[in-house]
């Protein structure tokens, strides 16, 4: 693709990675055949290669508009495209250089402003999001059927074992997690402690940054990349862990960007990818543990359970496989449904600002699910899990609560 960009973008950082990725597109149009928004629309700007060509006109000068800003917020960033693509677009940089551009350039409603901003504020911050999410816990009953689907129930995190153990890992809190459900990380150290490994929280961590970064507040967002990096490097610095865990993928695949999201801060650069490199999705962890895990885990004949794998993990972070391999390794009979490559239409806020698009998505999502016959639904995403759990009776945890529940 040949591009002519814009002064206000050009020789900039910014400008030369996105007229790298917009070079590499040879306008196939293998994208738009697994794009969750270009099926459900049918709008060639509603897909990736026409957001392309958006972006493209907006980075050459081109005039903007609060249409071009409808078409970039539809898109889920699930980077379903970029498994799909076979020339390696970056689609998923691209148009997080996009949408930052148009968001300086097209005022959205005040009320449009307001929400975003109250979305931003109070999910990346535990404390506040967690007081927020109690107090919607108990007075659910009294919400409407559409805000009872955004609070799930209130979840027992059990006991955090006290061991310790010479290897160790850091784990993440996050922002929404410990209050949504604070069950995984729990249920990670129990297992993780029950095969000799302890896990750390460091208590200065918090929000990865992908909430920020995503509704375009890009520079508060590396602040709190950085914040993360302060929190976890004397652990890193004296050689004291092994790993750093993610148990949610839309935080691993973020965390996993810092080395490249940082790069150009010469303070954080060389800090920043040696904390990218430790950076494992829990499903990268356990492989390793699954002569014991045959050993210690007895599921008895409890039927099927259906695996849907997030987007963050088989697209963002390219790994695929290894949950179901676990699982099995474990004696649990798993299944991928139909269509598992497409978003479940959770997206971090996405369910909160497309929530019809969203919907439409997850029922689609939980529809294929359920033709499984499986009793069970497990994904490797808070997001997920929460989202799929809103449209079903059928019980959604993340995967490794249920080799906690197994394990002797």
């Amino acid at each position: 693709m040949q591009t002519n960009l814009a002064d206000f973008i050009k020789n900039t950082r910014e400008g030369e990675e996105a007229d790298a990725i917009l070079r590499a597109c040879v306008h196939c149009g293998f994208c738009t055949a697994t794009c969750p928004t270009y099926q459900l629309l049918g709008d060639e700007l509603d897909g990736p290669r026409g957001r392309i060509y958006l972006i493209k006109q907006v980075l050459e000068g081109a005039e903007v508009t609060a249409k071009t800003q409808t078409h970039l917020d539809r898109c889920l960033t699930c980077r379903n495209c970029e498994t799909t693509c076979p020339s390696g677009v970056k689609y998923g940089r691209l148009v997080d250089i996009g949408r930052k551009v148009v968001e300086d350039r097209v005022a959205r409603p005040l009320g449009e402003r307001i929400k975003r901003k109250v979305l931003v504020e109070g999910l990346t911050r535990k404390t506040l999001f967690g007081a927020a999410l109690r107090a919607g816990q108990i007075f659910r009953p009294l919400l409407s059927p559409a805000l009872q689907d955004k609070v799930p129930q209130r979840q027992d995190a059990g006991v955090w074992p006290a061991r310790e153990h010479a290897r160790k890992m850091l784990v993440l809190d996050g922002c929404a997690q410990p209050a949504m459900a604070p069950n995984i990380n729990a249920a990670t150290a129990r297992v993780l402690d029950a095969l000799g490994v302890q896990l750390i929280v460091a208590s200065r961590a918090g929000c990865c940054g992908a909430l920020r970064h995503h509704m375009n507040e890009q520079e508060a967002a590396l602040d709190d990349m950085r914040r993360n990096i302060d929190a976890w490097w004397p652990y890193v610095q004296n050689g004291e862990i092994e790993a750093v865990v993610m148990t949610a993928s839309g935080c691993g695949a973020t965390v996993k960007e810092y080395g490249h999201l940082l790069a150009h801060d010469p303070a954080y650069a060389d800090k920043a990818v040696r904390i990218s490199a430790l950076t494992k999705d829990l499903s990268e962890i356990m492989p390793q543990f699954e002569a014991q895990l045959a050993q210690r885990v007895h599921v008895g004949d409890k039927g099927r359970v259906a695996y849907h794998p997030p987007c963050t993990l088989q697209h963002g972070q390219q790994i695929r496989g290894k949950v179901e391999g676990v699982l099995r390794a474990a004696g649990i009979d798993v299944v991928l449904c139909a269509e598992s490559h497409l978003c479940c239409g959770s997206a971090g806020s996405y369910s909160l600002l497309q929530p019809e698009l969203s919907l439409q998505l997850r029922d689609r999502k939980l529809a294929n699910l359920q033709d499984t016959g499986a009793h069970t639904i497990v994904s490797a995403n808070v997001g997920c899990t929460a989202h799929l759990q809103s449209g079903t009776d059928t019980p959604v945890m993340h995967w490794i609560e249920l080799i906690d529940k197994a394990l002797n």
